[in-house]
């Protein structure tokens, strides 16, 4: 739908790319700078996320949280970021190292156990994601909002 809104879409379907586990051992940034030492498609989800406008991160509910393979994802941009600290709104984050970033939203489903008080925590943990990321998070729409609103929401963004 959001290609028909005159936008250009590029879709990751996680399960289907091989993405190591970031190990924390620091490569990207001393090693390979802006890109993980481990061999794998994370650079081909990197590339993209940083020359998106918007960037979509979508994932069912799993045990009160989203899936391990969209927190492998978030894992996998550090090195989208400089070792560096600087100061954002009065917390120590990474430096950005690039000009400009993408912002996001998060689409959700739902599962049987999901509360209200799941909902609060995805999107405060999102939120402080964006901050890390140098960006903001723009909405957590649900899969059961129907796809025309969603888009109606995004193109007014």
């Amino acid at each position: 739908m959001l290609k028909n809104s005159h936008h250009q879409v590029t879709v990751f379907t996680l399960r289907e790319l091989d993405l190591k586990y970031c190990i924390g051992c620091f490569g990207c940034w001393v090693k390979t700078p802006g890109l993980c030492v481990i061999s794998d498609e994370s650079s081909l989800v990197c590339r993209a996320y940083i020359n998106s406008d918007l960037v979509i991160f979508a994932s069912p509910i799993i045990m009160g949280f989203t899936s391990a393979l969209l927190k492998k994802v978030h894992d996998k941009l550090l090195p989208l970021l400089h070792p560096y600290l600087d100061i954002v709104q009065n917390e120590f984050h990474h430096a950005a190292r690039y000009d400009r970033y993408p912002s996001f939203g998060l689409l959700l489903k739902k599962g049987k156990d999901t509360d209200d008080e799941d909902l609060e925590i995805i999107s405060a943990i999102y939120r402080r994601n964006a901050i890390n990321l140098r960006t903001s998070l723009l909405f957590v729409k649900l899969m059961e909002d129907s796809p025309e609103r969603i888009v109606y929401e995004i193109n007014s963004l």
